[in-house]
């Protein structure tokens, strides 16, 4: 028998109205009245997979201060968007602000869309939020970030290794006294470079130092701000910095040539994220290179592969980075 709105309405106790309004993802219709009635449509075979010829890239946001400054991310989407329409499937983007007033009418019409799929920026996520989004019943896939206890399909950089990798390489240039320029919102990757920095200080048998910590605003104008306050008030400065992301680290570059500090000869700095604005610097930054738009492509064809079975078992997938030397590292002979 062909399954139509009636016999769902039938199967589900709900009105024919009620069940066209869900399954058209129409406001007005309670969120596990949506579901339930979701659910008994793919069931039935009433919804199928095949159907899906939208991608949504959905940005979210907390604070915005990060997703806000950095221009990784509009590389990023135009990976996704590029990869998506090379695939056949039509694109639109849809923001996602976690402290506005609609955001729980707009998570539930994302998840009872039934003829998209879902490419999900989480770079600002933490775990509460994500786990809205863990039993979704459409196609979906977390990109930059990843929750242990979540069971999404993740397309991720890596950042802890990374950042071992960058401060093995301060101090074969002689370093023993590197800096972490710690961006004051603190997005789990963020948190990750944290450890990265005080693994390689332990595995080279040097201090864990809280002085050695310098806390920023994570983009340009606020790292600038706040590295030239703690050279006003007289704090002292390390051999070398790693920062948190390329925003930081150059604005941490312009606030100490400002005063009179040499890059490298003074104090050396490394990145994160390889933007190109560090390679106008002068000296260029020498940073963690991600290859963003393999991050987007990657992302992108986890999903199809999701929309076309979605029985596969649920993978992260995580990009190994490089580290790009350019001038604003320098070596140190002083001990």
């Amino acid at each position: 028998m062909k399954v139509n709105i009636k016999k769902i309405s039938e199967l589900s106790g709900f009105s024919v109205a009620t069940v066209s309004n869900a399954l058209s993802n129409k406001r007005g219709v309670n969120k596990d009245t949506a579901e339930r009635i979701i659910k008994i449509a793919r069931e039935c075979g009433y919804v199928k997979e095949d159907r899906i010829k939208r991608i949504k890239m959905v940005t979210y946001r907390d604070s915005g201060a990060v997703f806000n400054e950095s221009p990784f991310f509009s590389t990023l989407l135009d990976s996704i968007e590029a990869e998506s329409r090379h695939s056949g499937y039509d694109v639109s983007i849809v923001n996602l602000y976690r402290h506005h007033s609609d955001y729980e009418d707009n998570v539930r019409t994302l998840l009872n869309d039934t003829m998209s799929a879902v490419l999900l920026v989480g770079t600002e996520m933490n775990e509460a939020d994500a786990s809205r989004f863990a039993d979704a019943s459409v196609p979906l896939v977390m990109v930059d970030n990843y929750f242990e206890s979540l069971y999404f399909d993740t397309v991720l950089m890596d950042n802890e290794d990374s950042v071992v990798k960058a401060m093995n390489y301060l101090i074969e240039n002689g370093h023993k006294k590197i800096g972490y320029l710690r961006g004051d919102t603190r997005i789990r990757n963020f948190i990750s470079r944290g450890r990265g920095y005080k693994r390689a200080l332990w595995e080279n048998d040097l201090p864990v130092s809280d002085d050695l910590t310098y806390t920023v605003k994570p983009s340009v104008v606020g790292a600038f701000e706040g590295v030239n306050r703690f050279i006003t008030e007289g704090r002292k400065m390390p051999t070398a910095f790693f920062a948190d992301n390329d925003m930081i680290a150059l604005g941490a570059m312009q606030a100490l040539q400002k005063n009179g500090f040499s890059i490298p000869g003074d104090i050396s700095i490394i990145g994160f994220d390889d933007i190109n604005l560090g390679e106008a610097f002068a000296p260029g930054l020498t940073t963690i290179r991600v290859d963003i738009k393999a991050m987007g492509r990657l992302a992108v064809r986890r999903l199809i592969a999701q929309i076309q079975n979605r029985e596969e078992v649920h993978s992260c997938t995580r990009l190994y980075n490089s580290l790009v030397i350019r001038g604003s590292v320098g070596t140190r002979n002083d001990g």
